[in-house]
């Protein structure tokens, strides 16, 4: 069942054009010149309900206008929206009670409130009975490992402890759909790995459905099993992420130490990305040569150590906006 329908998404700003300098400033005032600026060209896509899908794209791809019209923050110029069944532009406050939304950059939390302060506050916008509030805070406190500072200040906390209080006030009152804007952003690599897994175990227990933009590829590839690229306000890619690393990792990566030079130059299949003489990375192109015919070609008994590797997601993604642009 989706929860999300969008079809034919489209927004355009106009914004003001502004010439250098003084003069160009008291211009744009008395005789403003305008240019249009297309930040959503007919999106199409749908989500089903509990799953957990990466919208992502480089900055000005259009994917905070997408979020935006999604959650009725801004009115799209034409196509449909539905989400759970309501139209964001017509019901934003019946849809509210529905979503709940983290924004990595921007707090929610009243910093100088305790965390369990800021949940019962929550609980009384959403006029979820008192009863029901402590249950569901005593709940989400033991899923997400808030027993030791659910008392604390906010502004004490730590930036990771924050992130966890963030998201659990957006739990408070049930949303069926969570939107996750950088929710790991400027997290140690310790700490983002916690937040990722108490992710996934609020997806599994809840079964709530996630909506993820991030910059970060280890959010995107250890979170998501579908991925939505954008980028100039168009739709480039929609795909598993099974996929996507089929038909993308079609090369692998080669570091090899060997005992003697090898001479690779020219070989079908094979580019050389450093050569230091007995040491060699390589790329293999699996569709002209396997890799156990370019291993052949280092010869085995050369090679004193070895690795192989995937091209990472983060270089395949990168790929994929740089054709979107040629």
């Amino acid at each position: 069942m989706s929860v999300i329908e969008v079809k034919n998404l489209c927004k355009t700003f106009k914004v003001k054009k502004k010439e250098k300098g003084l003069k160009g400033s008291l211009k744009s005032l008395w005789k403003p010149k305008y240019k249009k600026i297309e930040a959503v060209q007919d999106i199409s896509f749908s989500v089903e309900k509990g799953e957990m899908i990466a919208f992502i794209g480089p900055n000005g791809a259009g994917k905070s206008t997408t979020i935006k019209m999604l959650t009725g923050i801004l009115y799209p110029d034409s196509g449909d929206i539905s989400i759970l069944g309501f139209d964001p532009k017509k019901e934003r406050k019946n849809l509210a009670y529905e979503i709940g939304t983290v924004f990595g950059q921007k707090e929610q939390l009243w910093t100088h409130l305790t965390p369990y302060d800021n949940f019962k506050f929550f609980g009384a916008i959403y006029d979820i009975p008192e009863q029901a509030v402590e249950k569901k805070i005593e709940e989400l406190k033991g899923l997400f490992e808030l027993e030791d500072f659910i008392n604390t200040p906010v502004r004490n906390l730590s930036l990771g402890q924050r992130i966890r209080c963030e998201i659990v006030a957006s739990l408070i009152h049930n949303p069926k759909i969570l939107f996750l804007d950088e929710p790991t952003i400027g997290l140690d690599p310790v700490v983002k790995e916690n937040i990722r897994s108490l992710i996934k175990r609020m997806n599994k227990e809840y079964k709530t459905t996630v909506f993820l933009t991030s910059h970060d590829v280890g959010d995107i590839e250890k979170l998501c099993k579908r991925v939505v690229i954008v980028n100039h306000g168009k739709l480039v890619l929609d795909d598993s992420m099974e996929n996507l690393k089929y038909h993308y990792l079609n090369k692998k990566i080669v570091e090899a130490k060997m005992k003697e030079k090898v001479n690779l130059e020219g070989e079908d299949g094979i580019s050389i990305l450093k050569d230091k003489g007995y040491n060699l990375k390589i790329e293999v192109d699996t569709k002209k040569k396997s890799v156990a015919d370019a291993l052949k070609l280092l010869n085995p008994d050369n090679i004193v150590d070895i690795n192989i590797s995937n091209i990472p997601l983060e270089d395949i993604i990168s790929d994929i906006y740089q054709g979107e642009e040629k």
